[in-house]
Order: structure tokens, then C-alpha cells, then sequence
């Protein structure tokens, strides 16, 4: 789940709507592919400055893990899609693994839907509803065993413990064997957190929501053993972040 720092609403007439896509590639070089949406003109489409500067680490990581497979068609499961910008850029980049964005905000699912009529990606799939604090059956119909690959981007730390429960839990029933949840954002070690900036973000979330803030890796790690996983790789990650690697066993 994104921190949204601006938004965009396209306008009704094909002039504002143009006018709002060219800004939106000034402001991230990577939407440059876009066309001025017509057929979007009442949508919504969020920008986050954030998801636009993490997106190609971000994508580093899944080729790393995912190139071995890459001779056949994979499926993933990305949870709490926010914007839509990450899940549209992996689409784009990795046409070998077909995308399930989800979140809980309509609001959200609106902005996924522009951001893949816009990029006319044919690898990311309709937005679905789906709370990762609810129990796996409640995934949006999602079969067991069904995904090679799941992730969660930003979603721990905006979300109360009961979600990070869910996602262990759901994870480990919806991966298939072998399969991969991999999350990403800011984390505690062994209830420290570090550097300061990371310190003032958690501070700042737990002033949000009581419930929320960093959550603690080896935490996470005794979640994840519980629910048939093990943590394989920790990956340092730009501006303070982390990517963890779990494999269902």
C-alpha cells in the first residue's frame, strides 16, 4: 500500500485529459509510453513520486529471482497495488508472469484500471478487491496452490499486525510449492530500527494509526515458519528499504 503524495483526476474533455498525461510524463520518464487516455477521460489516476523511484530496483530484485523461470508463463499475486505504477512497470518489463493487482480501496482498483487501459499492457489482470487481513478462501477466489509468485510493496507498515498475519497465512496456502512472497519496505531487527529516517517514519505511522508502523524482521521470519515459509534473502534496497525473500516450502 502506496503513501499517496499526489493525485490526478482526468478530465472530462480529450484537451485536460491530454494536458494531465503529458504532465504525468514529466514527472515520471517512465510513463512515456502513454497515450493520452480517451477511452479513461472520468477515471482517476494516482501518482506516487515514491513508486516511480522504486520501481526498478524493485524489478531488478524480481528478475533475479524469477529469470530461471522465465522460459514459461508464471502468475503473481501483488497485494495492496496502491497506484497501479508498479505492478503496470513489472507487466510491462516481465511479459512471462501474468499480474493480479488487488487492494481494498476502490479508489485504488479505479487508478490500476487507467494506469492498464494507458499502458495497454495485456499481462496485468482487472483489479480485484481483496483484504490480505481476511482469511485465504476470502482472496478473491484465489485457488490453493494457484501462485508462483506474491508481492506486497509498502503494505506491513501501512497496515495494522492482523495484516501481516493474513499475508503469512493467505501466502502460504495460495504459493504454490516453491513459491515466492516477496515484501518490501522499511523494517526493525531485532526491535531496532535504524537510520534515523526510518526511526521518524515509524514515529510518524504509529501518530497515523496505533497499529501501524515498521514491523520487525525476525518477526515476520517466526510468521513466516509458522505458516510453511522460510525467509531465503534479505536485499538491501535504496533509501533505507529492504526486500525479503520468502519461499514456501
Amino acid at each position: 500500500m502506496e503513501f499517496f503524495l499526489n493525485k490526478w483526476r482526468l478530465g472530462e474533455e480529450q484537451t485536460e485529459a491530454s494536458y494531465l498525461c503529458n504532465l504525468l510524463i514529466l514527472c515520471c520518464p517512465s510513463l512515456s509510453s502513454y497515450t493520452a487516455p480517451t477511452e479513461l477521460q472520468h477515471s482517476i489516476m494516482l501518482l506516487s513520486p515514491a513508486a516511480e523511484r522504486s520501481q526498478d530496483s524493485l524489478l531488478s530484485v524480481l528478475w533475479e529471482i524469477l529469470e530461471d523461470q522465465s522460459h514459461r508463463e508464471l502468475f503473481g499475486l501483488e497485494l495492496g497495488s496502491g497506484t497501479g505504477q508498479h505492478v503496470v512497470h513489472f507487466a510491462q518489463e516481465m511479459p512471462f508472469v501474468t499480474w493480479q493487482p488487488s487492494d481494498i480501496k476502490e479508489e485504488s482498483r479505479n487508478s490500476i484500471r487507467a494506469y492498464i487501459g494507458a499502458t495497454k499492457v495485456k499481462t496485468a489482470l482487472e483489479p480485484v478487491h481483496l483484504d490480505a487481513s481476511e482469511p485465504w478462501e476470502k482472496w478473491a477466489g484465489l485457488p490453493r496452490s494457484s501462485c508462483d509468485i506474491i508481492i506486497a510493496i509498502n503494505l506491513l507498515q501501512y497496515s495494522p499486525f492482523s495484516t501481516a498475519e493474513g499475508v503469512f497465512k493467505g501466502s502460504g496456502q495460495i504459493l504454490k510449492q516453491n513459491g515466492l512472497l516477496v515484501t518490501y519496505g522499511p523494517y526493525a531487527i531485532n526491535g531496532t530500527i535504524t537510520p534515523i529516517s526510518n526511526e521518524q517514519l515509524d514515529q510518524t505511522l504509529r501518530q497515523m494509526n496505533p497499529e501501524w508502523g515498521l514491523p520487525d524482521i525476525d518477526v515476520l521470519r517466526q510468521l513466516a515458519f509458522s505458516d510453511g515459509m522460510r525467509m531465503e534473502r534479505m536485499i538491501e534496497m535504496p533509501e533505507s528499504n529492504k526486500c525479503l525473500v520468502f519461499r514456501r516450502l
